[in-house]
């Protein structure tokens, strides 16, 4: 496949479209997981306080190399879809 001509208004929107959905269900994982470490963290400071410390930490750590995933994932994506590889 060739590299989209990002000097094209329309084509640099429809590839900013296919980079959105490059590892879309590993970014949206990251933002949950993180999500539920931050809850968990504030319940164990305000009802809960037997919730071991670790746990909302191992929620945000997940959820933030999911991200992490995520972006080495699209950059890859990137980098070959600009060579021309698919």
């Amino acid at each position: 496949m060739t590299p989209p001509d990002l000097s094209d208004p329309a084509q640099r929107a429809a590839y900013a479209r296919e980079l959105r959905a490059v590892a879309r269900p590993v970014r949206l994982m990251g933002v949950a997981l993180a999500v539920a470490g931050a809850l968990l963290a504030a319940l164990q400071r305000t009802r809960y306080p037997a919730i071991p410390t670790v746990l909302p930490l191992v929620l945000l750590s997940l959820g933030a190399l999911h991200m992490l995933a995520a972006v080495a994932v699209r950059l890859k994506y990137h980098q070959r879809r600009m060579k021309g590889d698919r």
